[in-house]
C-alpha cells in the first residue's frame, strides 16, 4: 500500500467530519441571523402598533371632549325649549 493512498484514506474521513461540523456551524449562524432579522421586524411592528394606539387614544380623547361639549349644548337647548313651552 502506497503512502498517498494511506494518507488519503485517513484524511478523507477527517475532512468529512470537519465539513459536517462546518456545515452545522454555518447553519447555526444563518439561523441566528434569520432569528435576529425576524425579531427586529417584530420590534418594528410593535413600535408601529404602540404609535398607532397612542394616535387612536388621542383621537378618542378629542372625540370624547367634543361629545361632552355637544351634551352640554343639548342640555342648554332642551332647557330653553322647556322654558318656551
Amino acid at each position: 500500500m502506497s503512502a498517498t493512498i494511506y494518507l488519503t484514506t485517513i484524511c478523507l474521513p477527517l475532512l468529512t467530519i470537519l465539513l459536517v461540523f462546518g456545515m452545522r456551524y454555518l447553519s447555526a449562524v444563518l439561523q441566528a441571523r434569520a432569528r435576529l432579522a425576524n425579531d427586529e421586524a417584530y420590534r418594528l411592528l410593535a413600535e408601529k402598533a404602540v404609535a398607532s394606539q397612542a394616535a387612536t387614544a388621542t383621537a378618542l380623547a378629542s372625540i370624547d371632549s367634543t361629545l361632552a361639549d355637544l351634551r352640554t349644548r343639548l342640555v342648554a337647548v332642551e332647557k330653553v325649549l322647556k322654558e318656551v313651552e
